[in-house]
């Protein structure tokens, strides 16, 4: 992973790639921020959602990371100390989680359980 991002309230952590590809995709839907959260579900019982975000959706529980990234605290326990890396690959491109807190993961990555 290049140099990260910290947020120090969660140390969650994004790399150069994550952080620009978030912001490509801001521009791309024109949007304000992209939420990050942990849902029930998924093959290893949680996963990871994205969803894009106007400046109206962002509350007082929410994280701000960057001036572009939204976790609400509830979040928290299943993010802390998350390192967040961007793959661009020819035929397919994806985020990686790197997940302290999680015990086992899915194959593809996006699933996880606590």
């Amino acid at each position: 992973m290049e140099s990260n991002i910290i947020n120090s309230y969660m140390n969650l952590t994004l790399s150069d790639n994550a952080y620009k590809h978030i912001g490509n995709l801001l521009e791309q839907h024109n949007k304000k921020y992209v939420r990050l959260e942990v849902k029930g579900g998924g093959c290893a019982g949680f996963e990871y959602e994205w969803s894009f975000e106007s400046e109206e959706g962002y509350t007082r529980d929410d994280v701000l990371i960057d001036d572009r990234l939204l976790v609400h605290k509830v979040n928290e326990l299943y993010l802390t100390g998350i390192e967040i890396d961007y793959d661009s690959e020819i035929f397919g491109s994806t985020f990686k989680f790197n997940n302290p807190q999680a015990k086992s993961q899915c194959g593809c990555g996006t699933s996880f359980s606590i």
